[in-house]
């Protein structure tokens, strides 16, 4: 829900665009951000910034604006009868028994009613830290160094991460992407183990224990927004 201090302006054409009018503090200038995950459009302005200039400001890129919107990717949800990646592959999904998702040869099986795309999502937290633990485990031996606590979240701006104290945390969407690129985010972010920056220091840990890395990484600068637009909370 918006906070007391943002508001809601509708940019007039075909179609209105829903956009929220988000004051800060720590804001210097006017800031406009598309949403990857869901196409949600924000305007940040400073406390003392005219809402007239934020508009006019508005405006003058809508048509940037306009143009990202159409580059979104649709949302999607997990549903029966439906597909959903799993390493790079779509997997059926089929009405199941039980109280959990589970994956076979055949597909995903998972009990009907308004609780599929969570239990869809626990399967797939599941599988990604059965694949990213080995894959950590294998690069930080290669490196020689070793790693803190693994956890798994949703983030919106990142796929990976490495705090001061070597724990790592991932994106759980990356076991959607193809294996190779579930890798690559697991190599990168155990290099910065050893190097906890992006200097050219690092980038030669990371070719070191991944080469030919870009190609992965181009892969999710295309792909990613797609895997982000996938939506898992409950049916009402």
């Amino acid at each position: 829900m918006p906070k007391e201090t943002d508001a809601i302006h509708i940019l007039p054409g075909e179609p209105p665009v829903s956009v929220l009018l988000r004051r800060s503090t720590r804001a210097r200038r006017f800031s406009l951000r598309v949403s990857r995950a869901d196409g949600r459009v924000s305007l940040s302005l400073p406390h003392w910034a005219p809402e007239a200039e934020a508009l006019a400001f508005l405006r003058d890129r809508e048509a940037w604006l306009r143009m990202q919107l159409a580059q979104t990717p649709d949302l999607r949800r997990p549903e029966i009868g439906g597909t959903v990646p799993i390493c790079g592959v779509d997997r059926r999904v089929f009405a199941g028994t039980g109280r959990a998702a589970r994956l076979t040869q055949e597909g995903i099986f998972v009990p009907e009613g308004p609780r599929v795309a969570p239990r869809v999502r626990a399967l797939l937290k599941a599988l990604a830290r059965d694949r990213l633990a080995p894959a950590c485990d294998r690069y930080a031996g290669q490196l020689g160094r070793s790693y803190g606590r693994l956890t798994l979240r949703d983030p919106r701006s990142r796929w990976g991460s490495c705090s001061s104290k070597g724990d790592l945390m991932f994106s759980w969407r990356l076991i959607m992407a193809p294996p190779t690129v579930l890798d690559y985010v697991a190599a990168h972010e155990v290099a910065h183990l050893a190097e906890m920056n992006h200097s050219a220091r690092f980038w030669a840990v990371c070719t070191d224990l991944y080469p030919g890395y870009e190609t992965e990484r181009d892969w999710l600068k295309t792909h990613g927004p797609a895997l982000l637009a996938w939506q898992f909370d409950p049916l009402p």
